[in-house]
């Protein structure tokens, strides 16, 4: 049995590594896909607080290494267990990026399985979210969890 486990997503935007990595660390662009607010762009050894539109809670986001049009991890908590996520941008066909999502880890135990859920969930709309305001100019997220205040 898998000892650890971590959360994998992946997909493919029909734009520039260049336009993929600034809509991830600029946050006026991430507010239209992601984030409602953060206290400034991601750069590396920055710990920035991110607010998102559906909930309360604040997230605080300590980022690790930035390589430019490649590569972004940053530690976050969740459950009050600190995970790191690492996103990696590369070329793909007709000038589209592949973005590949890692996030990791958690024991593989009932409670690491409902985050393995949630997470993969989470990041999976993220990738949706994302390609849909870069490829289309649409804003995905926007009501899409309002039930979760119910």
């Amino acid at each position: 049995m898998q000892k650890s486990l971590q959360v994998k997503a992946a997909l493919q935007i029909q734009k520039s590594v260049a336009e993929v990595f600034e809509a991830i660390v600029n946050p006026e662009k991430m507010k239209n896909y992601f984030i409602s607010d953060s206290t400034g762009p991601m750069e590396e050894g920055k710990v920035l607080v991110w607010k998102f539109p559906e909930f309360e809670e604040e997230a605080p986001v300590s980022i690790e290494k930035i390589e430019k049009d490649r590569f972004i991890s940053f530690h976050w908590d969740i459950d009050d267990e600190e995970l790191l996520t690492e996103i990696e941008l590369r070329p793909a066909g007709n000038n589209s990026t592949l973005v590949r999502i890692t996030e990791k880890s958690r024991k593989n135990d009932e409670k690491g399985i409902q985050w393995l859920q949630n997470s993969t969930e989470g990041w999976a709309n993220f990738l949706a979210c994302l390609k849909a305001y870069l490829e289309y100019g649409i804003n995905l997220r926007e009501g899409a969890f309002d039930f979760l205040r119910e």
